[in-house]
């Protein structure tokens, strides 16, 4: 079988489990946020943070509610690290440097989860667990929190009220991330995953000794964290690392898990605004971003080398070995268009074009399905700019789901679109203006530029990859990505909220003659062109810098 039949099946099997979990993943998310009950288990939470979990709340107290959660998510997190060498199972590890240590922090609260250094190096099991573990359960909930913030905004009419965050992060949290989080370690550590509380070292020369005796791989089955799809991984080859990700099979599950949520968010979107045409519409558009941009990955990767330089085996600078270049470039797309983070190739090894996609991938806003949560509230905000877009080519009030979009709702729209482009663009200029930067790059002219786009265009986006080849822990750059990572969460949270408050507001207005459809196929093809031309406005004199000059050179 050619590689790039292999890389066909091994996509198009991933488009079919999606297509088939869409709908009962959806309808059970459905279940979970519409729900009046609240069980012991919540309830109990309730009350050791003292929420009142029958109090609705308006879109100001609910973005108050987000904030004052990850501040201090971030002040403990902060705290953990540097006093790591006092608490147990620190592995003797010193405190995290201050500077890192505020990267981490915000990095991980912000769902973003880049690391600037080695964890097993760097932190123990106790940091790891309390700390870096929980925040990827939690920061993914409140992206989820705010998405269906969002959809009531949309389904409710004339009321100042979207629910309760707390409600919403426990209930994400308890009933849908740890229960998918549950099956997905078994699976994996039945895969070979390595989970156990062995210092690293030891594990690695039991793991050698071991292979040098049976050739084969070692598994452990004693669970400590690794999921293989949260970023952040506890090794620094992330995904590539046999304890991480050991087979073809399980990087085929951990791109499967990191898609799951965020393409079965629109049917709970339909289901919640009552027509679930409106879902398979968003749906559409997140498949047909991410079909497209699977597929020119694909390409670029396996085509652009040549026969003699594929022959010699150049395609497969820094790719594992054991997954080979078509399912690592499946991955790295995934990983991309998702605000995950982890990788199993070497992005900074990729053709320039392949690299560029990784860079664009992220440069949509990561709505193609996107982050836990923030896919579909970064694909809604689109769609309101569409409507608005099309309401000014005929003539009239543009309408979506029932709301009129006017100014106000269209200003929160555009300033959500504005931030992270500025967080993005603004920092590789500081840093490519600064020579003490510029000198952290391994490589000069476009590619160094491509090193030091992709780091903020990560940061801001909270994706969470890296391009490599760039130093990037030094107390400037810690402190500019966490500053950017911050900006690039929190903001377009607040204006999502702000859209979200004032569409609740609302009452609903009749479709009628000159309502544009949004639940066809013109809808769908309107959206994914707006998208791609408004991320290409922005960021093609970048692009023409970086990779895309790397290509013609």
């Amino acid at each position: 079988m050619s590689m790039t039949v292999a890389g066909i099946l091994f996509t198009g099997s991933l488009v079919l489990a999606l297509a088939l979990v869409y709908r009962p993943l959806g309808d059970y998310m459905y279940r979970v946020y519409t729900g009046t009950r609240h069980s012991r288990p919540e309830r109990l939470v309730y009350r050791l943070i003292g929420a009142h979990p029958e109090a609705e709340q308006t879109w100001a107290t609910y973005a108050r509610s987000v904030l004052a959660f990850s501040v201090v998510s971030v002040l403990f997190l902060y705290g953990l690290q540097r006093l790591q060498n006092h608490l147990m199972l620190s592995l003797g590890f010193k405190p995290v440097m201050t500077h890192q240590a505020w990267n981490t922090a915000i990095s991980f609260t912000t769902n973003t989860n880049w690391q600037s250094y080695s964890g097993e190096s760097t932190m123990g099991h106790l940091v790891q667990m309390a700390g870096l573990a929980v925040q990827n359960f939690v920061s993914a909930a409140v992206g989820m929190a705010v998405a269906i913030a969002l959809v009531r905004g949309f389904a409710r009419k004339r009321t100042e009220h979207l629910g309760n965050f707390w409600v919403d992060l426990v209930r994400g949290t308890l009933r849908i991330l740890l229960p998918i989080a549950f099956i997905g370690a078994i699976i994996l550590v039945i895969g070979g995953v390595v989970q156990n509380f062995h210092d690293p070292h030891t594990i690695q020369t039991l793991a050698g000794a071991k292979q040098s005796i049976t050739g084969g791989p070692v598994a452990s089955q004693e669970v400590i964290k690794e999921l293989g799809t949260n970023g952040g991984g506890f090794y620094n080859a992330n995904s590539a690392h046999p304890f991480e990700n050991p087979t073809t099979w399980t990087n085929w599950l951990e791109i499967f898990l990191l898609l799951i949520i965020s393409f079965s968010l629109p049917r709970t979107f339909g289901r919640m605004v009552g027509s679930n045409k409106q879902g398979y519409a968003i749906v559409s558009v997140m498949a047909t971003l991410a079909i497209i941009s699977v597929t020119l990955m694909s390409y670029f990767q396996l085509s652009h080398h040549g026969t003699v330089p594929t022959a010699i085996g150049s395609s497969m600078e820094g790719v594992e070995a054991r997954f080979g270049v078509a399912n690592s470039a499946t991955f790295a797309d995934a990983t991309t268009l998702t605000s995950t983070g982890a990788v199993d190739s070497f992005h900074d090894s990729y053709t320039s074009l392949g690299g560029m996609m990784t860079m664009f991938n992220m440069m949509l806003g990561e709505v193609a399905p996107g982050g836990t949560g923030s896919g579909l509230y970064g694909m809604l905000i689109l769609a309101v700019i569409t409507v608005f877009v099309a309401g000014l080519m005929v003539g009239r009030t543009p309408e979506y789901l029932g709301k009129k979009i006017s100014s106000r709702e269209i200003k929160f729209a555009a300033s959500y679109f504005l931030i992270t482009p500025i967080c993005v663009l603004v920092g590789t200029a500081f840093a490519m203006a600064l020579p003490g930067e510029r000198a952290g790059m391994a490589n000069s002219g476009p590619h160094g530029l491509s090193e030091v786009l992709y780091a903020f265009t990560s940061a801001s986006n909270n994706n969470g990859s890296a391009f490599a080849g760039i130093t990037v822990n030094t107390t400037w750059y810690d402190t500019a990505l966490g500053l950017a990572m911050a900006f690039g969460r929190f903001l377009p949270m607040i204006f999502v909220l702000g859209l979200a408050g004032s569409l609740a507001r609302q009452g609903h207005t009749p479709a009628s003659e000159g309502t544009l459809p949004t639940h066809r196929p013109q809808f769908v093809g309107m959206v994914t062109g707006v998208t791609v031309v408004l991320v290409a406005l922005t960021f093609l004199p970048a692009l023409a810098l970086g990779p895309l000059a790397e290509g013609i050179h």
